[in-house]
């Protein structure tokens, strides 16, 4: 690894660290007592601080160093979260901007942009004097690391680091005498003493100069933990070997931490991890030590210095008592985005390329050839799920993300307000959760500024003075539905309607249902807000939440009860890449429609025909069914098929049927999106190629059926292909 892949490494952990700290401090709002949330807060800050001070980072190591100390006195009990007579927190307060201060920093990385120097000095600024000191609440460098309890630490309270660095650290671009820097920010270094005890003799032929041969003893007097001083080699700790020897001094502790831990089922390792004896890293170390036959745990570890004997023996002690259970841990890997578009877009060429293959073992009619390339169909397809699997994502981590906004706004505009997380297990295709986080924060924004009303007024309403604003997310016939809700003032109909009527977009006394009128507010720049505001009333919001929805294939609808609340319904489909379709054919042209919403196919019989007097809906046993034909939706060659057929689809609750010349059967199909010459055409989401080489169109509602509309798009189902890196197809 080199230093600019660690940096980037550097920036993609510590975004994930300040979400997670983000969401604690949210947490911490409810709960200001929470000892585990301020350490999880603390662990947070220092982990980025140690991390930053590897790579030279000063100004983040500098800023992060001040926020930590300040986190170390709330741990220690030194300085209270409190609250203000209204509920708010001032420490809070500063611990978010603080946050969000060191989220620019890092950003700034990336981008060359960092935070504002002034507003970076305001903050560091309050940090160091808050609780009135005036100045910055850590130990002068001088001064003797404070201990666990609070005060000074034993002069002789020493650890020791024992460090051979790997034989590629040049090679990966770090330099070992670089880890003293963050590892002293952890206490006082009494003595380093370099080692070369790998070192082999110049004349030696294995002797690469290139290579590190490199080790330090060091003596660190500090209150950190083992794993604390072992993330300061974080970058480094799979090559090389690291022993930590806590200080004699903590060895009572550590006896007493085992004899109190519950009688739970686990490993002597796993003990001696969970009172901080050893950490994980020497417990792994030790375990490849005993496969090679180095003999029992506790005296691998001992033999390497990582713990002392005494506390050992008092874990073997508390593990007579209980069984032994192994801890498994799940692990990841990080993939590039690029690499996984690429590996999908293989994979929607691999599905052609076997359809291709199966039809044509089917035209050469040899058995064995059909039996081998249908094989060879069904791997494809299991590959195909797996490829797609590995794309999906929970939605809920964009659910989390809005509790800060919904925070941070509700204070601004002084209303109470609580959000409500249903659905966050959900998953879809990573691309859409992308791309709908923007019309998301649309959709809450309004609901905070438009939606929730004052406690005041709500309290005159006979509500409770704090609004709640719900998202909720759940699969419906192949799609996922996000509902965002309020339980605040509603949709003034007459509003809108007067409105509307001003700007033009329909006529004095039309008569529209309250769908039809609800949804006028997705036309670009109209609004009903009497003051335009920092968060909304220009318009400008609600006709982009539809167009960015939209272009994801997705619709949107919104419901409303006056005086009761509003309820916007986004409905995407799970994937962008492949979809398992129902091919139909109109004309000699072929289209596709989504399986998942497929519910039947019936024959549209000449009684049919008679019965509905012309008008576009037949009797479905007992059920009104309305319909549209796809010749006269699309237009198409040929004549018409004597034997006409309905397909049955539904969608968002109601049903509707297409008519079509015949049915081809179950397909899997990859969308590509069309041109820009075919991007305004409604009713069709892209085209596809099948394995016969022809190239039908994919249909996925809302369709005509569903908005009262009638369009006529002659031929469009001709010479539709797909062009990928300037090869037509």
């Amino acid at each position: 690894m080199d230093l600019e892949q660690g940096k980037k490494i550097y920036i993609e952990e510590s975004r994930e660290l300040l979400d997670d700290m983000d969401q604690a401090l949210l947490a911490l709002e409810s709960d200001p007592s929470d000892s585990e949330l301020i350490n999880r807060i603390f662990r947070t800050a220092h982990t980025i601080k140690g991390s930053g001070g590897m790579f030279g980072f000063d100004e983040i190591v500098s800023f992060t160093h001040v926020l930590e100390t300040l986190l170390d006195k709330v741990r220690a009990g030194s300085i209270a979260i409190a609250t203000d007579p209204k509920g708010d927190s001032p420490l809070l307060a500063l611990l978010f901007r603080a946050r969000d201060n060191l989220a620019l920093m890092v950003e700034g990385l990336s981008t060359g942009a960092s935070a504002p120097a002034a507003e970076t000095e305001e903050i560091r600024g309050l940090l160091q004097s808050y609780g009135g000191s005036g100045k910055a609440a850590g130990p002068a460098p001088s001064a003797a690391p404070a201990a666990p309890g609070g005060g000074p630490a034993d002069p002789d309270h020493y650890s020791h680091v024992s460090v051979r660095f790997g034989r590629d650290t040049f090679r990966h671009g770090m330099d070992p005498a670089a880890f003293l820097h963050p590892l002293a920010k952890l206490g006082e270094i009494n003595t380093v003493i370099c080692v070369l005890d790998s070192l082999p003799a110049l004349n030696d032929e294995s002797f690469d100069p290139e290579d590190c041969y490199l080790g330090f003893e060091i003596n660190l007097c500090t209150a950190a933990s083992k794993t604390e001083i072992e993330d300061v080699f974080e970058f480094v700790r799979d090559e090389s070997r690291i022993a930590i020897l806590p200080p004699e001094s903590s060895v009572g502790e550590f006896v007493d931490l085992i004899k109190s831990h519950p009688g739970e089922d686990m490993e002597l390792g796993a003990y001696l991890v969970q009172c901080r004896a050893v950490t994980s890293t020497e417990i792994m170390r030790a375990l490849e030590e005993q496969k090679k036959g180095g003999g029992l745990i506790g005296e691998i570890l001992v033999k390497q210095g990582s713990v002392q004997k005494e506390v050992v023996e008092a874990a073997l002690e508390k593990q007579k008592t209980v069984r032994a259970q192994k801890a498994q841990e799940a692990s990841s890997i990080r993939v590039d985005a690029g690499k996984l578009e690429s590996l999908i877009d293989l994979v929607g060429e691999l599905v052609i390329a076997g359809a291709n293959v199966l039809q044509l073992s089917h035209k050469a009619g040899s058995g064995a050839l059909v039996e081998s390339a249908s094989g060879v169909y069904r791997l494809v397809e299991e590959l195909r799920e797996i490829a797609l699997s590995v794309r999906m994502v929970p939605i809920g981590e964009t659910f989390t993300r809005f509790q800060r906004v919904v925070r941070d706004i509700s204070k601004e505009v002084g209303k109470e307000i609580a959000l409500v997380i249903n659905g966050g297990e959900a998953e879809l295709d990573k691309t859409v959760v992308e791309k709908i986080n923007d019309p998301l924060v649309h959709l809450v924004r309004n609901s905070i500024d438009h939606g929730i009303e004052t406690p005041e007024v709500r309290e005159k309403r006979g509500k409770p003075a704090k609004g709640t604003i719900r998202l909720n997310a759940y699969h419906d016939a192949g799609t996922i539905v996000i509902e965002v809700s309020d339980d605040g003032g509603g949709l003034n109909r007459e509003r809108i309607l007067k409105k509307a009527v001003e700007r033009g977009l329909i006529s004095a006394g039309q008569n529209l249902s309250d769908r039809e009128v609800y949804r006028l507010i997705f036309e670009a720049g109209f609004s009903t807000a009497e003051k335009v505001t920092d968060l909304s009333g220009r318009g400008v919001g609600m006709d982009v939440v539809r167009r960015n929805i939209e272009a994801l294939r997705g619709s949107v609808d919104v419901s409303s009860e006056e005086g009761k609340g509003t309820k916007v319904t986004i409905r995407l489909p799970l994937t962008l890449a492949i979809i398992d379709g129902f091919q139909v054919g109109v004309g000699g042209n072929s289209y596709v429609v989504p399986l998942d919403m497929v519910v039947e196919c019936v024959e549209l019989t000449e009684a049919d025909r008679r019965s509905s007097n012309g008008r576009d809906f037949i009797n479905l046993r007992g059920e009104v069914l309305p319909f549209i034909a796809l010749r006269h939706l699309f237009g198409g060659n040929g004549e018409k098929d004597a034997r006409e057929n309905i397909v049955v689809i539904q969608y968002a609750g109601m049903k509707a049927g297409f008519v079509v010349d015949g049915l081809m059967g179950e397909v899997q199909t990859v969308i590509k999106p069309l041109g820009k010459v075919f991007q305004g055409l409604k009713g069709v989401s892209g085209a596809t190629i099948l394995g016969s080489g022809r190239h039908p169109l994919a249909i996925l509602p809302p369709l005509s059926p569903f908005e009262g509309e009638r369009i006529k798009v002659r031929g469009c189902g001709l010479g539709i292909g797909r062009i990928e890196k300037g090869r037509k197809h």
